[in-house]
């Protein structure tokens, strides 16, 4: 699976890029991803507005939007902006890595 993971935030970009490396994914976080099969978009430092973004560049990759469980109204709005998929922060490491693991089998 090809995975483009846009945050700028380099803990969180290197924690999630070695564990869905380690799960066989090929992960980038550059500008120009090639052809995602899911981006994953960290609404705390990109925002909303980087779906619609995401979406208009890439309309058949699946959209995977992460943020602070304490910003339930970006949450909500991350879906209703068409993010296929909406998890809190702590969880989207394990979210990505249990979709890794089921296109294995």
């Amino acid at each position: 699976m090809q995975i483009h993971l846009d945050t700028p935030d380099l803990m969180t970009r290197v924690r999630l890029e070695s564990r869905w490396r380690s799960a066989g994914a090929n992960v980038t976080s550059s500008q120009m991803p090639g052809h995602p099969d899911l981006v994953v978009v960290d609404l705390g430092t990109r925002g909303v507005e980087a779906i619609a973004d995401w979406r208009q560049r890439y309309p058949e990759a699946r959209i995977l939007a992460f943020g602070p469980h304490v910003e339930g109204e970006m949450l909500k709005a991350a879906r209703q902006s068409g993010a296929d998929e909406v998890v809190v922060r702590g969880k989207v490491a394990d979210r990505v890595a249990a979709k890794l693991e089921s296109d294995r089998s």
